[in-house]
């Protein structure tokens, strides 16, 4: 598993660490019932707290995407197809926004971008 903390990122390594796995699920990089490595073993592998990584785990547990096995470790949830789709919509809003924030930064019309949007549909 390759994940990649960025010192300089702005966001906390447990939310790097959250999001790079949450995507990994999403795109079947990681499969329902795969084992992911130990806390501890994850901690030592990117020369972090095990403290940091235990709070990734949680907040992928608590987001239905892992869930741990007393003894055994943490694996991937059988994910919900419902729950898949709230990710992915979640991902869209937060890229559509970035879009828009630089769009009124460039003084381009909400006309324009929907203009931009609709021949992407089509092209893509």
């Amino acid at each position: 598993m390759n994940i990649i903390i960025s010192n300089s990122s702005g966001r906390p390594i447990y939310e790097q660490i959250t999001s790079q796995l949450k995507q990994l699920i999403l795109t079947g990089g990681l499969k329902p019932h795969d084992m992911l490595p130990s806390m501890r073993l994850l901690a030592k592998e990117l020369r972090i707290s095990v403290i940091t990584t235990k709070r990734a785990y949680e907040d992928l547990e608590k987001d239905g995407f892992i869930y741990t096995v007393v003894g055994k470790g943490s694996f991937v949830a059988d994910t919900d197809q419902e729950l898949l789709r709230e990710e992915h919509l979640k991902q869209v809003e937060d890229h559509l926004e970035m879009a828009v924030r630089q769009a009124r930064q460039a003084g381009i019309s909400q006309e324009e971008v929907l203009e931009i949007l609709e021949m992407l549909f089509e092209e893509v």
